[in-house]
């Protein structure tokens, strides 16, 4: 029987609130619980990528006017926004995204991506997820997944969050795949706030150790009575949850004034802005996949007033920053930047100046990791309606991501109650997309 679902802030407040105490509850799930049961799945298989930094627009993002623009059709499906060029001949974006239209030449635009959701909650858990929502599985996210899955670093969570992420739950892999939920970017450098990671005021690492000691004691009662190798690797799971309750290496991650001003100005003083900055850093530190939220998208009333005035400029340096700073440093080759929303929007401009939601065809962006640069996948028809070429699930392309970090579709993962499931069940990789 399945578990009943539990909303993301209280799981990943549970999660938060064992590593800001340092010590775990005898009876329930603790942090070094989580990394035993990453042992359970074996290590990726000739990876080409390590890590994933996710922008999830959330909303709905009408693509139409960003990236897979249709200058030749009628005023009332062009709208308002012209093409320009891009730094890679035969590719243009829209008008008001400059910094990107340069960046082009390392990233690749995914033109045909389609489903039928066209509703927030259920296309979000698609997106997110990489499997259609189903009424049997709670499918984890894919930062769960990469959680799960992946190997984690000395004094890091494997997966964080920035901002408001939807769907970002681990589902049926249990609450031990949650997110470490970041609710503070900057303004640490003087003093250490509430909510930074490690032991209270109060709270010294020899009464860390104290606990540990008498857990051990505990658990080493349990060992004789237990078949499974998990238990002679206790001490090497509790250290690393250790490590992270006793390492300063989040906090100094989301210390983003410590990096140069000309980096600072670079990404921008907007919220989304700082959040991939501090992404950045956070995946410099260890973490291997970090998911900003951004919104709101939804843009039914006063579509292109919003784009132009607040959320195209935003994305445009952001973005932009994110893939030159990653390029410039040489961690574009281990990290993928992935940016989607849960579906696109209408072809047609409605009364209201705005655009409706659109699931049949939409575009993401995809870099680094071995994704192929400059580069367009896919085409839709003269009306941005449906795609023409190069179909696209959010299956495919959540599955093209796993398979750049070691993972096929097929690989197997073992929800809470030890029910086996793919990790996409109907996921295929789009090879075309990739380098090699």
């Amino acid at each position: 029987m399945l578990r009943s679902n539990t909303p993301c802030e209280s799981r990943a407040d549970s999660r938060r609130h064992f590593l800001q105490i340092g010590t775990a509850s005898l009876a329930g799930l603790s942090l070094s619980r989580a990394l035993r049961l990453r042992a359970d799945e074996p290590s990726p298989r000739s990876p080409r990528a390590a890590n994933v930094i996710m922008l999830f627009l959330t909303g709905g993002p009408s693509t139409i006017d960003m990236w897979d623009m249709k200058p030749g059709a009628p005023e009332s499906i062009r709208g308002e926004f012209g093409p320009q060029q891009t730094s890679v001949p035969g590719i243009e974006i829209c008008e008001h995204l400059p910094r990107l239209a340069q960046a082009m030449k390392i990233a690749t635009l995914v033109r045909s991506v389609s489903h039928t959701i066209a509703e927030h909650t259920q296309g979000q858990s698609y997106v997110m997820t990489g499997n259609a929502p189903s009424p049997s599985v709670a499918y984890p996210s894919l930062g769960s997944l990469t959680s799960h899955l992946a190997s984690s670093n000395r004094g890091m969570p494997a997966y964080a969050t920035l901002g408001n992420v939807p769907a970002a739950s681990a589902g049926d892999l249990g609450v031990a795949f949650d997110p470490f939920t970041i609710a503070r970017v900057g303004g640490q450098s003087e003093e250490r706030p509430a909510d930074s990671i490690g032991l209270p005021d109060g709270f010294s690492s020899e009464d860390l150790a104290r606990r540990m000691a008498i857990r051990e004691r505990i658990d080493g009662r349990l060992r004789g009575h237990s078949k499974s190798e998990l238990p002679a690797q206790l001490d090497r799971f509790q250290a690393e949850a250790a490590d992270i309750l006793l390492s300063d290496k989040v906090n100094h991650a989301l210390r983003v004034e410590s990096e140069p001003e000309s980096v600072r100005e670079l990404y921008g003083q907007t919220s989304f802005g700082l959040h991939a900055l501090a992404a950045r850093r956070l995946i410099e530190a260890g973490a291997r996949f970090v998911t900003i939220g951004f919104g709101d998208w939804d843009t039914h009333l006063n579509n292109f007033t919003r784009l132009r005035q607040t959320l195209l400029p935003q994305l445009d340096q952001g973005l932009a920053a994110l893939l030159t700073d990653l390029d410039d440093r040489g961690r574009l080759n281990d990290t993928i930047v992935y940016c989607a929303g849960e579906f696109g929007r209408t072809p047609s401009v409605n009364p209201a100046s705005g655009r409706d939601h659109w699931a049949r065809a939409m575009t993401s962006l995809v870099a680094g990791g071995g994704f192929r640069r400059g580069f367009v996948y896919g085409a839709t028809d003269d009306e941005g309606a449906e795609p023409t070429d190069g179909l696209c699930s959010p299956d495919d392309l959540s599955a093209t991501i796993l398979q750049r970090l070691g993972f096929a579709p097929a690989h197997t993962v073992l929800t809470r109650s030890g029910r086996p499931i793919p990790i996409f069940k109907n996921g295929n990789p789009v090879q075309a997309l990739t380098s090699g």
